[in-house]
């Protein structure tokens, strides 16, 4: 399997390559050369396979000789014979033909777990294999960092800095990232929001020469890793709602469009996927796309679903490339309007050919609190807030009640009180035991200007476990 990039004039990798190369060098992210394809009875073949099992399957093509099947298949059971639910990723259903995909049994209590804990288990894999140290600097609206720092923590060869917007996530989220102490990891609150965090991650993989010489890896969805392991869960759950002999719709709460760009890849792998659903909050630029072909960047407004508070989405190059039958030039030719402040539309026929698979919608605070308390009402059920959108884009947006509607439980409600409070429920939520004490702990972060050079010299100064690099 080769990767190539997004813009065109980056050369074609490898998996392991990939890996470890996050983005391009010509500013474009790496897909698959060729996507692999499944036939609609090997894909009815593997009902009933444990998760891990199922996601060898999945994933082997895009492995294949980078990583022996024995040592794949190894990584995988240790990677989910962590999460909490034997499941894995267990449906619950809300109404007849609406089903939840609770993504948050992994460590950290939310969907990055999926890519993540596998993600610090490749990375340690190949390093080892290789005799490589590398830094990892990350930029999170929330889940990334905790989900990246708990899967990476073990790794004897990866520094990790996270830079997290300061006082832009909860409380839950930031303890989860900064009550994890060890030589290796570094957490740096920015005075900026996560656009600024995200650009300063895109910066310093343009230019490296802070690191001196050490490799600078992505734990953002940038990283193709990421997007791979994500594309399971879409099999795993129509799976259980009789595909592939049917299609199934997902609603997907997304700011980055990583989580949904999985599920497109799925369909064009041959899983019946009739719609996608692309849930987001009043940061709503993918919205305006999907609904009115304007890809604009406004405000970043700090919203109750924080993890989704994103305006520029860097998973949508991935798409814009499709899109554009693979053309590198016309999306380093976008892009480029786009970063320097311009908007763009794209060919009335290529949108409209989007639009076959893809509708969205921007959903309110008030919206959020409003479905929390309505689906709880009728169910019991408490819903964390993007999970909540979700909901309700999934109920504004359906396209046939006879298709099953999967939405995509990214989080535990209890990552998001202030959510929760302001929707009315009164049902108390506890931590999971190996986090009950979480509040308790001590915390360990460093605020920072939002500027390049005060980031890039504190990584420069505390990198190779506290030695300057």
């Amino acid at each position: 399997m080769r990767y190539i990039s997004t813009r065109g004039q980056a050369p074609a990798l490898n998996f392991e390559d990939v890996l470890l190369a996050g983005l391009a060098s010509d500013g474009g992210l790496y897909v698959p050369e060729n996507l692999p394809r499944f036939t609609q009875e090997e894909i009815a073949s593997w009902a009933g396979l444990p998760y891990h099992e199922l996601a060898f399957r999945v994933m082997r093509p895009f492995v294949t000789g980078s990583i022996p099947d024995s040592d794949f298949k190894k990584i995988l059971e240790e990677t989910y014979g962590v999460f909490a639910h034997s499941a894995v990723a267990p449906l619950r259903q809300l109404n007849g033909n609406e089903w939840v995909l609770e993504l948050f049994h992994g460590p950290t209590l939310a969907f990055k777990d999926f890519a993540l804990q596998l993600l610090g288990r490749l990375l340690d894999y190949v390093l080892a294999k290789r005799g490589e140290r590398v830094v990892i600097i990350g930029a999170t609206s929330g889940d990334t960092g905790s989900a990246a720092i708990e899967g990476c923590r073990r790794c004897d060869n990866v520094d990790i800095f996270i830079l997290h917007p300061n006082n832009r996530v909860s409380e839950v989220q930031r303890r989860q990232m900064t009550t994890i102490f060890g030589e290796n990891i570094h957490n740096i609150a920015v005075e900026g929001n996560f656009d600024d965090c995200q650009e300063m991650v895109k910066n310093s993989f343009a230019d490296q020469g802070f690191l001196k010489g050490t490799r600078l890896v992505a734990v953002n969805s940038i990283n193709w890793a990421r997007i791979m392991a994500q594309i399971v869960y879409y099999f795993h759950a129509a799976l259980q709602l009789g595909g592939p002999a049917r299609s199934v719709a997902f609603s997907v709460p997304t700011g980055n469009f990583g989580d949904i760009f999985a599920g497109y890849l799925a369909r064009n792998m041959g899983l019946p996927i009739s719609q996608l659903i692309v849930a987001t909050n009043r940061n709503d630029i993918l919205h305006r796309f999907m609904s009115g072909n304007q890809y604009v960047k406004e405000t970043l407004h700090a919203t109750l679903s924080p993890s989704m508070d994103i305006m520029v989405s860097s998973n949508f190059e991935r798409l814009l490339f499709d899109m554009h039958g693979r053309n590198g030039a016309a999306i380093a030719g976008l892009m480029d309007t786009f970063k320097q402040g311009g908007g763009f539309s794209v060919e009335d026929d290529r949108w409209n050919e989007t639009r076959k698979l893809f509708d969205s919608l921007a959903v309110s605070d008030e919206q959020t609190c409003e479905t929390i308390a309505e689906v709880f009402a009728a169910t019991g059920e408490v819903l964390d807030p993007h999970t909540a959108i979700g909901v309700k884009a999934a109920r504004a947006c359906r396209r046939s009640l006879d298709t099953p509607m999967v939405v995509l439980g990214t989080a535990h409600p209890v990552k998001f009180p202030e959510a929760v409070e302001k929707a009315g429920v009164g049902k108390a939520l506890e931590l999971p035991a190996h986090l009950s004490d979480l509040f308790e702990r001590e915390e360990r972060c460093t605020v920072l200007p939002n500027d390049l050079k005060a980031i890039q010299a504190f990584v420069s100064q505390h990198g190779n476990r506290g030695k300057p690099l």
